[in-house]
C-alpha cells in the first residue's frame, strides 16, 4: 500500500510538472508576449499621430508589422520609461524587428523622416518660396498658390499680404506637410514673436500701425549689417520721418525693382513705386523682407541719437557709419563708392 501511494505521489508530482509546464504554455501570452528577434529587414513608413499614447504607436507598429505584437512594444517602453517620450511624425522602421530594437530605432533621429528647412532673415516674398521649395521638396508653384491664399494663411488683421509675416527660422517638415501647412505655422511663429514683443501696444506708443512697425523691422533687417546697428537704423528712419524728410532707402527701390545689388543709381531713384522712398514720403506701404526678432525689437525700441543718415562703408565686413551731419555723410558715401570701385 505504501509502494502504491508512493507510486500515486510520483504520478501526482509528474502531472504537477506537466500541469505546471501546460500553464506556462497557456499563460505565455500574457507573461512573455511575442515578440520578433533581430533587427529586422526591408523598411515599412509608419507615421506616430500627435499625442498617441504608448499602446496607441504598439498597435501602429504592430498593424504595419513592426514587431510581433502590440504588449511586446509597450512592455519593452514601460520597462525603459520611455513610454512618454516618443515624439510624434513619420518613421523608417523595419518589418519582423524586435520590441526592443524598434524601440530603439524610434528614439534614434536618423530614423525620423522630416527635412529641416532654414529660412535666414531679410528674405523677400518670392526669394522665400524658393527657399522653401528647395528645401522640403514641395512645388514652387504649391506654395505660390498657398500663399495668395490669404485668408487661410491666418494672418493678422493688420497685415496686408504675406510679405514680412513668414517668420524666419527652422522648420521641420514632415512628409505630408501641405504648402498651406507650412505657411501657416511661419505666420504662427510671427504671432508668437509679436506677441513675445508686445508688437502692437509698443507700435501704438510710438504712434504707428502694426503694419507699420513691421515695415520698419523689415526695413531694419534688409539695411542692416550687424545686429548692433539695429537699433540705431531705426532711429534715422523715425528721425526723418519726424522731420518730414523722404527716406531715401535704397533697400526700398530696390524692392520695387525686384532686384538686389549694391549699386543704386540716379535714375533708378526716379522709378516709379509706392515703395520708392526717394519720391514718397513716409514710409512704404508694407514690408520689404522678413524680418526676424531682433530687427523686431529694434522698431519697438530704437536707439537714442540725432543721426539722420546711414552708410555701409565696407559691406564686406559689414562696417555702417552714422552721422547727423550731411557733410560727414557725403564722405561715407565716396568711401562707400570707392569700395563698390574696387570690388
Amino acid at each position: 500500500m505504501s509502494g502504491r501511494r508512493l507510486t500515486w505521489l510520483l504520478a501526482c508530482g509528474a502531472g504537477v510538472a506537466l500541469l505546471g509546464a501546460g500553464g506556462y504554455v497557456m499563460a505565455r501570452p500574457y507573461l512573455a508576449p511575442a515578440d520578433f528577434e533581430g533587427p529586422g529587414t526591408g523598411a515599412v513608413t509608419v507615421r506616430i499621430a500627435q499625442g498617441a499614447s504608448a499602446g496607441e504607436i504598439a498597435a501602429t507598429l504592430a498593424a504595419a508589422g513592426v514587431v510581433a505584437s502590440a504588449r511586446s512594444f509597450v512592455t519593452v517602453a514601460e520597462e525603459r520609461e520611455k513610454a512618454g517620450s516618443l515624439l510624434p511624425g513619420h518613421y523608417r522602421m523595419r518589418k519582423g524587428m524586435s520590441a526592443a530594437s524598434a524601440l530603439d530605432l524610434l528614439t534614434t533621429p536618423r530614423a525620423r523622416m522630416v527635412r529641416r528647412v532654414v529660412v535666414p532673415e531679410g528674405l523677400r516674398l518670392p526669394e522665400l518660396l524658393d527657399r522653401l521649395a528647395e528645401g522640403t521638396g514641395m512645388r514652387r508653384a504649391d506654395l505660390a498658390e498657398a500663399a495668395r491664399d490669404v485668408r487661410a494663411l491666418g494672418l493678422p488683421e493688420y497685415a496686408r499680404g504675406p510679405e514680412g509675416f513668414l517668420f524666419p527660422a527652422t522648420y521641420e517638415v514632415e512628409p505630408d506637410t501641405t504648402p498651406a501647412e507650412l505657411l501657416g505655422a511661419m505666420v504662427e511663429r510671427f504671432k508668437d514673436a509679436a506677441a513675445e514683443l508686445n508688437l502692437e501696444r509698443r507700435a501704438a506708443d510710438r504712434d504707428l500701425t502694426p503694419l507699420e512697425a513691421v515695415t520698419v523691422a523689415s526695413i531694419v533687417q534688409a539695411e542692416g549689417g550687424r545686429y548692433s546697428d539695429y537699433p540705431k537704423i531705426a532711429r534715422v528712419i523715425y528721425n526723418r520721418i519726424k522731420a518730414g524728410t523722404p527716406l531715401q532707402l535704397d533697400t526700398t527701390v530696390l524692392y520695387a525693382q525686384r532686384r538686389r545689388s549694391l549699386m543704386v543709381s540716379e535714375k533708378d531713384t526716379t522709378v516709379r513705386s509706392p515703395y520708392n522712398t526717394y519720391l514718397r514720403p513716409g514710409l512704404p506701404p508694407g514690408p520689404v523682407a522678413s524680418p526676424g526678432e531682433r530687427a523686431l525689437r529694434a522698431a519697438l525700441r530704437p536707439g537714442q541719437g540725432r543721426w539722420f543718415w546711414f552708410v555701409t562703408t565696407d559691406p564686406a565686413h559689414r562696417i555702417t557709419k552714422f552721422t547727423d551731419k550731411e557733410s560727414e555723410f557725403v564722405r561715407y558715401r565716396e568711401q562707400l563708392n570707392r569700395y563698390l570701385g574696387t570690388h
